[in-house]
């Protein structure tokens, strides 16, 4: 039962993604055992019903098999049951479970000196860290299960295992390393007449063949493994390994070019008789794959009528096999091919169908693309966006000036599900969607107050901007990739302090994002820009962009967030002020000190009062009191912080210890309980990587994540004495007077600007207000 792993492309094979993910129910250790059928039936029909395609049914019969060997007290068939069911269980996308059950079969193996059981079982919880996208886990523990079967000798079982560890070695673009454990493998199963594996290794060598550019291999060990498949009876396996020589048939195909045709007519075959195996044994969702993959091929030849009813099949049969981690994928299929016919309004219902169907199953479906952290958005996104382009289409065309309106509103929704969607893709955490809100409230809290937000094509950018009850649109003839470009470059060039070259592309952005919205600035009286930045404008501040005389924050007081849903808008109320200060002033496990800590904290105290820790009085215990026996409103942290690219490696840094964003969310959260929510939380001395917009990600969204209406933070790290001043500018102005916290920072950075020595925006800019501006 090994896997063909679905190179080169997750997100399209299917085999690494689509049938590891499904998002079903779990399954739990059922009391009733089938009294009719012995624990060896059990395991014999679960076998059975696994190469149907029958997963939830083999998983029973697995588990009632697992509950009788268990009673019994046989160690070896326990395990074995338990490796079996776990492989139904990674297939349906249920993880956890799959994994607490492998590493049982690990320590029972251990315990009980099974070494063949223990490297079945390393193999398998293996694949199962390779698909959650643990891959240094997954090789690691691969290659220990591969020595254990070198040891014991047992031949069958290093050539399933070599094929995995084929597999992470492919994931990381090790190909040499790859193809080395793909052919070791397809001979040593060749020798030993296990066809299927064989098969399995050949095809997963041709997919990174092919990626290679290797095409005449890939084409010749592709044609060798359809040939030797369709001797294969109809199972499981048969299928999946038409379906993924089919993709990568058609990927070969645009290698080809000569032999266009003739290898895209095979991997229609390959489909086709993918199909025809599937119904055969009344597997409707590896059907429906079928259909579909099929549909997609003919909508490369621009045979869109045909693609159009071929989806139509793969639709009804994954309906059939209640599978919507497959239905999601036709149904946006169908979008597309009736925009190509020109059916604006049934490509939309269809775009929307396949939204609705995806978001209960997102979360299993963003797991399985473990290469490439920002490959949620890649994949999963581009069914918002292209929604959206479609909306913004018909918006353009509508002559109705409330239709047009109500589109772009539509569309502004459509782009809220995505963002709402990546940030909690990104935490892995359902706090995102226990934070969502309203935002029909938040476009109507002040009259002086604009909502941009931009979003970005490949070939242009629209500007949607709400203000006075209103939305309008702006499109922007800039390409996403020359954008991401200038992005990159004023970043880089702003964070250099001792050179003014970011003004000429501080006055481009300018140009890009502001001016074409200053009529509407004008005429509405606009004093605060709350931005929802997409993608790679999230690395950037927007206060230093310029307009020829005067920087954006010389003229707007200016917020930022991640997305409206996740915005709580409430003014602080200055009456209730609990503040908790901490600082980290010595230089402690390798960072720097920041000696001017110590004087921001005394001069917050001085100010509000509350609690202090620090240095030394800064450690996760004292921390963790405070939070139990206060109700804070403010919680202020000048100690170094890292937003990266995976937030399991972001952190806050304590006195001995670094300060997760989970644990953080862990005591935020005793606040979600009490009347007194937190207001704010200031991270002062937090950085991220230029040009990384996932890092960038974390930060806005940070309050969020912790649970507070609004955060203060930095994108990079700035001179000590510099935030110093300015934070004790921006708390004595939300302290002493009515301005709204995006005014108080407005201030604040102005009169750091003013500073004759730190005028540089290096030093002013880099601090952003996330979330509730009021």
């Amino acid at each position: 039962m090994s896997r063909t792993c679905g190179f080169p492309n997750f997100s399209r094979c299917g085999l690494g993604v689509w049938f590891f993910l499904l998002g079903v129910g779990g399954i739990g250790m059922t009391s009733t055992v089938a009294a009719e059928l012995s624990s060896q039936d059990l395991m014999a029909e679960g076998s059975r019903q696994y190469q149907q395609g029958q997963l939830e049914q083999a998983a029973r019969s697995w588990t009632q098999a697992a509950q009788i060997y268990e009673k019994s007290g046989d160690h070896s068939n326990h395990i074995q049951s338990l490796i079996y069911l776990s492989r139904a269980l990674l297939d349906m996308g249920q993880y956890q479970r799959a994994q607490q059950l492998l590493r049982t079969a690990v320590q029972s193996a251990q315990e009980t000196t099974q070494p063949r059981l223990m490297a079945q079982a390393l193999s398998q919880l293996g694949t199962l860290h390779l698909s959650v996208g643990e891959v240094d886990s997954a090789l690691e523990i691969l290659q220990q299960g591969l020595k254990v079967s070198r040891e014991i000798e047992d031949r069958p079982l290093m050539a399933a295992i070599l094929n995995d560890l084929g597999n992470a070695h492919a994931v990381r673009r090790n190909d040499t390393e790859a193809l080395a454990a793909y052919t070791e493998s397809s001979i040593l199963a060749d020798s030993l007449d296990l066809r299927p594996l064989s098969i399995r290794a050949m095809i997963n060598a041709a997919l990174v063949e092919i990626r290679q550019q290797s095409a005449q291999n890939g084409k010749t060990h592709l044609q060798q493994a359809l040939e030797k498949t369709r001797t294969l009876p109809d199972s499981h396996d048969k299928i999946q390994n038409l379906l993924t020589i089919g993709m990568g048939l058609r990927d070969l195909s645009h290698q080809i070019t000569e032999e266009h045709a003739t290898v895209f007519t095979q991997a229609a075959e390959s489909f086709r008789e993918a199909i025809g195996s599937a119904n055969k044994i009344g597997d409707w969702k590896n059907e429906s794959y079928g259909w579909g993959f099929l549909g997609e091929l003919y909508e490369e030849g621009a045979r869109h009528e045909e693609a159009l009813q071929l989806t139509q099949l793969a639709i009804r049969t994954s309906q059939q096999g209640q599978a919507p981690e497959a239905l999601y994928r036709w149904e946006w299929n169908m979008g597309r091919h009736l925009k190509n016919l020109g059916r604006t309004d049934e490509a939309i219902s269809a775009y929307q169908r396949a939204i609705d169907t995806l978001q209960p199953i997102r979360q299993q479906l963003s797991v399985g693309l473990p290469q490439n952290p920002a490959s949620f958005r890649e994949s999963l996104g581009a069914l918002f966006f292209e929604t959206a382009s479609l909306l913004l289409q018909q918006a353009d065309e509508a002559t109705d000036a409330s239709r047009k309106e109500g589109l772009l509103f539509h569309t502004r929704d459509t782009i809220e599900a995505f963002k709402a969607a990546e940030l909690q893709d990104y935490f892995k955490d359902d706090c995102v969607e226990a934070n969502r809100g309203r935002i029909q409230a938040i476009d109507k809290v002040s009259d002086t107050t604009a909502i941009i937000y931009p979003i970005l094509f490949p070939d242009r950018m629209a500007l949607l901007i709400s203000l006075g009850g209103t939305m309008k649109k702006i499109t922007v003839p800039v390409q996403e990739r020359d954008l991401t470009e200038k992005i990159h470059l004023f970043r880089t060039l702003l964070e250099k302090r001792t050179t003014h070259q970011y003004l000429p592309h501080a006055q481009a952005l300018y140009d890009l994002l502001i001016r074409p919205l200053e009529p509407y600035l004008s005429e509405f009286g606009i004093q605060t820009l709350v931005f929802v930045p997409d993608g790679p404008l999230r690395t950037i501040p927007m206060g230093p962009l310029h307009d020829g005389e005067k920087f954006l924050i010389q003229k707007y007081a200016i917020a930022t967030t991640p997305g409206l849903t996740l915005t709580d808008a409430h003014p602080l109320d200055r009456e209730q002020v609990n503040l908790l200060s901490i600082g980290l002033s010595e230089g402690v496990q390798g960072f720097s000190p920041l000696p001017n800590t110590q004087q921001e904290v005394r001069e917050l105290q001085d100010l509000f009062g509350g609690k202090t820790l620090l240095n030394e009085e800064f450690r996760i215990p004292n921390l963790e009191q405070d939070m139990k026996e206060e109700n804070f409103t403010i919680i202020h942290i000048a100690s170094h912080g890292k937003f990266a690219k995976e937030p399991k490696n972001s952190f806050i840094l304590t006195y001995d210890k670094k300060l997760s964003m989970d644990h953080l969310r862990e005591l935020i959260g005793l606040f979600q309980f009490r009347k007194v929510p937190l207001d704010l939380l200031t991270l002062s001395a937090c950085e991220t990587a230029a040009g990384d917009d996932q890092s960038a990600l974390g930060l806005a969204g940070v309050a969020v994540k912790a649970g507070a209406r609004s955060a203060l933070a930095t994108l990079w790290f700035i001179n000590d004495q510099a935030s110093s001043i300015l934070i004790n500018e921006f708390y004595v102005r939300l302290k002493e007077s009515s301005l709204s916290k995006a005014q108080a920072l407005r201030e604040a950075q102005v009169s750091l600007l003013d500073h004759p020595i730190y005028r540089h925006p290096s030093y002013w800019a880099p601090f952003l207000l996330i979330n509730n501006w009021l």
